[in-house]
């Protein structure tokens, strides 16, 4: 049975990603970051095991990882995330853009981290995080978004970072943008819905391997420029 790991998986797309892998038979390791989160994600069948995460607090996350010691995990979904602040230049948030990129982009890269014996142990051998867009430099046509746009930016750099320093051990590893998907964080006005976003994103991890370790796609397979 292929084992997947997914984090922020109370909502949206990570839910999205519970839901599709375990429909599938898969096993899913499911976090959220606190017990108040986790209805949903108990109404969905298969085995779903779910875990407490905050990707904001690094021992939250080396404990999750202690726990799992000796699983092999074929798949890790770095998932969670935050907008942040969104205040307009002169109104900068410095707290508020320092937790998001705590959370958007330093625990993504501590879980890898935390996890890579994990699945370097597995069979399929690979790490996504979703990523945006918005972190692209060369698609920042309209300005604005620091918090969101640095933090997704970050995480981009970082995870480049990790395709090099993981090859050795076999783990392919990818940054993905889901598209404008219509979640509480996209808002109403997306242009897909999450089951369309995961199925497109599902495809991407299924076709990776160690020659496109490293690169940036969105939903459909397409390259995005960093």
């Amino acid at each position: 049975m292929p084992t997947v790991f997914i984090t922020g998986a109370n909502r949206g797309l990570g839910l999205e990603f519970a839901r599709q892998y375990a429909a599938d038979g898969w096993r899913v390791h499911a976090t959220v970051r606190s017990e108040e989160k986790i209805y949903d994600l108990q109404e969905v069948g298969g085995d779903v095991r779910i875990h407490i995460l905050d990707m904001a607090d690094s021992g939250s996350i080396r404990r999750a990882a202690e726990k799992l010691s000796g699983e092999a995990i074929d798949v890790l979904v770095a998932n969670a995330g935050m907008y942040g602040p969104s205040g307009p230049l002169g109104k900068l948030d410095a707290e508020g853009w320092a937790k998001t990129l705590a959370t958007n982009a330093v625990g993504p890269t501590l879980l890898a981290e935390a996890f890579a014996e994990h699945v370097a142990r597995s069979e399929m051998k690979k790490m996504v995080a979703v990523s945006s867009k918005m972190g692209s430099i060369a698609d920042n046509g309209s300005g604005g978004s620091y918090a969101y746009r640095s933090s997704k930016a970050a995480l981009n750099a970082a995870w480049k970072s990790l395709s090099v320093d993981l090859r050795e051990r076999g783990i392919t590893v990818a940054v993905l943008h889901p598209g404008w998907v219509r979640t509480d964080m996209g808002g109403p006005n997306g242009l897909i819905d999450p089951p369309e976003s995961v199925a497109g994103m599902r495809e991407v991890i299924e076709g990776l391997t160690d020659e496109n370790s490293g690169e940036f796609f969105d939903y459909k397979g397409q390259r995005i420029a960093w």
